[in-house]
């Protein structure tokens, strides 16, 4: 092994531990939601994981959009292919090392190159729908500072990694039609030889020089790619596969109960039962809080939720209260969450394990009452959100906080409530008058 080969192999395993100490934090950060059973009718799960994060099926729903993602997804899952040969090659001193294959070695590179073109032209409509021509949901205004940047940064490392891709084939086949040193020739190159007329003039040395800066600059900055994740949106090329197979398959009309309030009311309603008896199952135990205010009251999927939004903003497009000038993004919810979850996160990790109570919470700190009071639980954003995730979720378990624990409904909500108590309907008037409307015929 030389020099070379060693500082690749530090290279290579610097990179992929920092990526694992990451995944562990946020593995750590989704356990501290409260547990939830999703093991149930495995096939459909499976189904909906094929369908759904591996399919694309709902990204289509917006052609455009979709077929580009497509396209970039493709690219990302089938050119990083090669990056098997790229790690033989720096850890053995080895020069396309996979070039045995002959034919198929051939098709597989050219297949690489044309998928390379293909996502170049891709992100550059993505950079100008963002950029240029400004769509709504691009600059909406929970979309600023950070998230904004994070986008294009995704967006300048994919151009980057395809050029030098590219430059990294061109020149080493100009090296294989030259017959300069080891490189022999391997591997088909549609898209590159046409950049071959750059290096007239230029020595072999220094061809062979530029052939090993991008090979370098590629694998560094896939590398670099892989730990940049944790910290941004584009967790979900990871997250998508277990969000969508966890994924609710519930109606998404159909809301879940609280179990504790159900046992209450079969308690109350049971003639024989022993009211002060304490339950000896967890499951029938009365919790310390009805709903949620902090990410700790938030079941694990959810959480995971928040860390697979990929901030497409389709489900704030679709919110029929943020199209009539309302605060709530469904966006904004899950980043909130997200945001909320790695402050949480950082406190654990700065207190040796330990969550150190610090007078923050996901409601009001982060998430308001006009917002959560401003969903019409439609289900809009989750019949959108093209991974399966649920704002609506989140938002119902904040609001039942709100109701249950801090009696805190809106004026409308609890009158509501009061006329359901007192005459057995929403409408304020008792039950004798209800079919007055009737003598007005």
């Amino acid at each position: 092994m030389d020099v070379f080969n060693l500082i690749f192999a530090i290279l290579l395993s610097v990179g992929v531990g920092f990526f694992t100490l990451n995944i562990r934090k946020i593995v750590r950060n989704i356990n501290i939601g409260q547990d939830i059973n999703r093991s149930d009718n495995s096939s459909k799960r499976w189904a909906n994981m094929a369908l759904i994060a591996l399919g694309q099926s709902k990204m289509i729903k917006r052609p455009v959009a979709g077929i580009l993602h497509i396209i970039v997804y493709l690219g990302f899952v089938i050119i990083n292919i090669e990056v098997i040969e790229i790690i033989i090659d720096g850890l053995f001193g080895t020069h396309r090392v996979l070039s045995f294959m002959n034919g198929f070695y051939d098709f597989i590179i050219g297949s690489f190159e044309v998928l390379a073109l293909l996502v170049l032209v891709a992100v550059l409509i993505f950079f100008a729908r963002r950029n240029i021509i400004k769509l709504k949901r691009f600059v909406h205004s929970d979309l600023k500072g950070w998230p904004k940047s994070d986008a294009n940064y995704i967006l300048y490392f994919e151009i980057v990694l395809m050029s030098l891709f590219l430059l990294m084939n061109a020149a080493d086949y100009h090296l294989q039609m030259a017959g300069f040193s080891h490189y022999k020739q391997a591997g088909a190159f549609p898209i590159s030889q046409f950049l071959d007329p750059i290096f007239t003039g230029i020595s072999n040395t220094n061809v062979a020089f530029i052939e090993r800066t991008a090979w370098w600059l590629h694998i560094t900055g896939i590398l670099i790619f892989l730990n940049y994740l944790y910290y941004s949106k584009h967790l979900h090329i990871l997250l998508a596969f277990p969000n969508t197979y966890f994924a609710d398959l519930n109606a998404k009309g159909q809301l879940n109960n609280l179990e504790a309030v159900t046992n209450e009311v079969k308690l109350m309603m049971d003639p024989d039962a022993n009211p002060y008896a304490v339950s000896d199952t967890p499951e029938n135990a009365i919790p310390s809080k009805f709903g949620a205010s902090d990410v700790q009251d938030l079941n694990w999927v959810q959480l995971m939720n928040a860390y697979s939004c990929t901030e497409c903003g389709r489900c704030t497009s679709a919110c029929p209260a943020n199209q009539t000038g309302k605060k709530l993004s469904p966006r904004k919810i899950m980043m909130d969450t997200r945001d909320r979850l790695e402050e949480v996160g950082k406190n654990i990790d700065k207190n040796k394990g330990i969550f150190i109570p610090d007078n923050k919470s996901l409601l009001n700190d982060y998430i308001t009452t006009e917002e959560l009071w401003a969903c019409t639980t439609c289900n809009a954003c989750v019949e959108e959100c093209p991974i399966s995730i649920s704002p609506l979720s989140i938002i119902m378990e904040m609001r039942r906080f709100l109701v249950m624990e801090q009696s805190a409904a809106p004026m409308p909500i609890n009158a509501m409530m009061s006329n359901i108590e007192n005459n057995g309907a929403p409408w304020q008037y008792n039950q004798q008058d209800r079919l007055n409307w009737k003598n007005e015929q």
